[in-house]
């Protein structure tokens, strides 16, 4: 039976495009928000730290730099390459010779040109360590793990890096060589491994266990025997190559004793270096408590190897505990400050290093915890370390403001002061004929005004004295007779310390000059008058006696 025509109805339109609903921008932003946040609390200790590598001083002021510049150029300045590829402090330098020389050749042998290139090496070390972050993370999560690799590579006990380049090109690139090399192992990539070790090797000694991590990776993620075997049998070749071309005997002070105590105690204090400026005990007790977590959290991934994404992270740690025992077999020496070599502040690497281990690992072996655990861990972890590194950076800082006399002691040839601060006088001719930084144009006494050759008038100058009325006092530690000699003494002007301090010869030429704004020693604080500081100054050859004057204001105030 036929069907009823049904009537004309109006019905939908099934052609029509069907409009969208626009979600919410709301809950997608705070998504986003949170992730944001731990990029801009990354990137905070990098800046801190580019900041003071920018303000660093101008010239490489430590031993290590012109003693290694000396030996591989001549005194036209060409590069002597067969002396590139010997050692210095008994490990392997390559590399940093090569950018030491670099520095000098193209960039006028600028010390912020290598401290620069430091916190970049780092910056580099923590984006190879974020690779090897597991991807089934939240971006929150990953985000704020990354925060807690920077706070802990760019902390504040490291300044010692980031402010005199030599420390920094000596021990950073291998070290980032060497988390490269981890990154590469933890991803399966033996042959960037391989390279990143083999660019660590050239650059100091700090990556010669590199090989043997390398391997520990390979059998924790299961890999082929041959895997495992190719690295490990590339260590025991590269050790045994450097123990048997070393130089004989110890270096940098290092005992020769048996001394199993004091070998311990710097292992664990390099470890636990975050948590203290100075306090031996302190190091230990954190570094004991660092290694005892660590292997806790890595008994059930060596003992059964569940999973590939602890691998990298297993390396990680059981490279940082390999650079502590370097430390504490090859650099034990009770004179240091704090009497433990692990506190030093580049060694600070290692609890680094360490540290950041603990942290992953915690976070990886405990996904229950919730989100707001690990945010408040990762905050105060960042900020209470570099709250307590901050007394290592002014340690820092203090230890080298009297080295910057180095720049006057060259550039006007004072032999006496030049073996008082360990700079290789030899160093003078190959930099004098690249025009590396003191004989440059940008050389300055930094008294705005006069420069070595300028001439005074000495009867403007007013007598500075220990005591007596006015606000101007100051004084010699001993009388100036060896224009090449370090001449020191105190000031106050005004209640501040002066601008500069100069050295004329008795005509009134300026012959050196020096800094002021030291910290006052033992003996001048007993002597100085109240607001002082210290200040030390050198000069070239010169006939007649000195004169030794501060500067403050464009005025002139005769000591002694």
């Amino acid at each position: 039976m036929p069907q009823p025509v049904l009537a004309d109805a109006a019905g939908p339109d099934v052609t029509a495009p069907i409009p969208r609903v626009a979600a919410p921008a709301g809950p997608r932003a705070a998504q986003r928000l949170p992730v944001l946040a731990w990029w801009l609390f990354t990137a905070l200790p990098a800046g801190l730290a580019l900041l003071a590598a920018v303000r660093a001083p101008r010239m490489p002021v430590l031993l290590d730099y012109w003693h290694v510049f000396a030996k591989i150029t001549d005194d036209s300045g060409n590069l002597l390459l067969g002396p590139v590829f010997t050692y210095h402090l008994d490990q392997p330098f390559v590399v940093p010779s090569l950018l030491f020389y670099a520095d000098a050749a193209w960039f006028g042998g600028d010390n912020r040109v290598l401290t620069v290139l430091t916190v970049v090496l780092l910056a580099v070390a923590v984006s190879a360590l974020r690779t090897m972050l597991p991807r089934h993370l939240s971006p929150a999560v990953r985000g704020a793990l990354t925060a807690a690799m920077a706070w802990l590579l760019f902390t504040s006990h490291a300044t010692e890096l980031w402010v005199q380049g030599t420390n920094g090109i000596s021990w950073v690139p291998a070290v980032t060589s060497c988390t490269i090399a981890v990154a590469c192992a933890h991803r399966g990539r033996p042959a960037g491994a391989a390279a990143a070790a083999v660019l660590g090797c050239l650059s100091f000694g700090a990556a010669l266990p590199i090989w043997f991590v390398l391997a520990f990776i390979a059998w924790i993620r299961g890999e082929s025997r041959l895997r495992v075997a190719i690295p490990a049998a590339a260590g025991v070749v590269v050790l045994g190559a450097w123990w048997l071309t070393k130089p004989a005997g110890t270096q940098s002070g290092a005992t020769a004793a048996f001394d199993p105590d004091g070998r311990l105690s710097v292992l664990a204090a390099a470890v636990g270096g975050l948590w203290t400026v100075d306090t031996a005990v302190v190091a230990v007790i954190a570094g004991g408590l660092t290694i005892a977590g660590l292997g806790l959290l890595l008994r059930r991934t060596v003992t059964a190897r569940p999973a590939a994404a602890d691998a990298g992270w297993t390396g990680l740690a059981l490279y940082s505990f390999a650079l502590a025992s370097m430390l504490a077999l090859g650099r034990t020496t009770a004179n240091v400050p704090g009497g433990n070599v692990g506190l030093i502040s580049r060694y600070v690497l290692v609890a680094a290093l360490a540290t950041i281990a603990l942290t992953v690992l915690a976070t990886l072996h405990r996904p229950q915890w919730p989100h707001r655990y690990l945010v408040a861990a990762v905050v105060t972890l960042a900020l209470l370390t570099h709250a307590i590194g901050g007394g290592k950076a002014d340690e820092v800082r203090r230890s080298y403001a009297p080295l910057n006399l180095s720049a006057v002691a060259l550039r006007v040839d004072a032999p006496a002061a030049l073996d008082a601060l360990h700079i290789q006088r030899a160093a003078a001719p190959a930099a004098r004929a690249l025009q590396a930084y003191p004989f440059t144009s940008a050389f300055t006494l930094g008294c705005h005004g006069p420069e070595l050759g300028s001439h005074l008038d000495l009867s403007t100058a007013q007598p500075l004295s220990p005591g007596g009325p006015g606000t101007a006092h100051g004084a010699l530690d001993a009388p100036a007779t060896d224009a090449g000699a370090v001449i020191t003494g105190w000031a106050v002007v005004d209640g501040t310390q002066p601008d500069c301090v100069l050295v004329t010869d008795s005509a009134g030429t300026v012959t050196g000059g020096g800094s002021a704004g030291l910290p006052l020693t033992a003996g001048q604080a007993t002597a100085a008058a109240p607001g002082a500081t210290a200040w030390q100054a050198t000069a070239g050859p010169t006939n007649g006696p000195l004169a030794v004057l501060a500067v403050h204001g464009g005025r002139l105030y005769r000591l002694g």
